[in-house]
């Protein structure tokens, strides 16, 4: 396993790919995968169990991810890419026609890694949660992950899922909610308030933890711990404090750079604050 300030250099070379990967197409989510940037690598690089050579889509005895707020796939693709799952050179092909890099993931184009296609927001829940009961029938100890976006609360399919996970125990799945309190039209607060957001997952019967993304330990240990509250008949909820544009001083908590790639002169800056550290593509 790579060691703290390991992870830490991938972080950056992530980043790097991140905002190289949007500019290079004027197009694409660079704000919440710069924010989302920690959990990712912490994910694949620490805490599931899967491999990369024999990926498949039933995903028997290991861990299966979904990515439900499908537009940040930007980050995705990056580690999926430095963790062996397609070539990282790939990466030059993002949201380019024909691609199997879509601007939201996509199965049709059969990308190791993916299993569902992801995007339209409020869904990936819910197709976690059928997931996480397959595997319960079938006895298998793994586990199924999910990550949403604090905006994608506002719909509505989210609480029906949160129900039903509760109602019938599906005490297998770790579900983690980036908490940046931006989305595309601006502050969560003003677009519409989430309210107590721990208190809401609390009353559907999720057991919550809460933890700060940006900070690679806290959020390891977290997700270790969320592991620990599995198998006791709840699902479990991470709160995930992040900043949008994470890394990226004049990007940071904009809600701006939610849909908006950086040009020539920004990328030039924002590669000058991004060590290069795994060498870019």
């Amino acid at each position: 396993m790579p060691t703290i300030p390991e992870l830490k250099k991938i972080c950056s070379q992530v980043r790097r790919d991140i905002v190289r990967m949007t500019s290079a197409v004027n197009s694409g989510h660079p704000g919440g995968s710069m924010g989302c940037t920690e959990y990712f690598v912490a994910m694949y690089y620490e805490i599931m169990k899967f491999d990369p050579a024999k990926f498949n889509m039933d995903g028997k005895s290991e861990d299966i991810f979904f990515l439900s707020n499908g537009h940040i796939s930007p980050v995705w693709y990056s580690v999926l890419a430095h963790r062996g799952f397609f070539p990282v050179d790939e990466l030059n092909t993002f949201r380019r026609l024909n691609s199997r890099l879509q601007g939201h993931p996509t199965t049709a184009e059969h990308l190791p890694g993916v299993r569902v296609a992801s995007g339209s927001l409020g869904q990936g829940l819910s197709v976690a949660i059928g997931t996480a009961l397959a595997k319960k029938l079938n006895k298998d100890g793994s586990f199924v992950y999910t990550l949403h976006g604090d905006g994608e609360m506002e719909e509505g399919q989210i609480w029906e899922a949160a129900m039903f996970a509760a109602a019938h125990k599906v005490d297998n799945i770790i579900s983690t909610i980036d908490v940046n309190g931006l989305q595309i039209d601006g502050k969560t607060d003003d677009v519409l308030s989430l309210g107590d957001l721990k208190a809401k997952w609390v009353s559907f019967g999720w057991d919550v933890l809460e933890c700060n993304g940006n900070d690679i330990e806290n959020l390891i240990a977290t997700l270790k711990e969320a592991q620990k509250h599995t198998g006791k008949g709840k699902p479990v909820m991470i709160l995930m404090k992040t900043i949008m544009g994470k890394g990226v001083d004049f990007m940071e908590d904009h809600h701006k750079w939610h849909g908006t790639a950086p040009n020539a002169e920004e990328l030039s800056k924002a590669l000058a604050q991004l060590e290069e550290t795994l060498g870019d593509y």
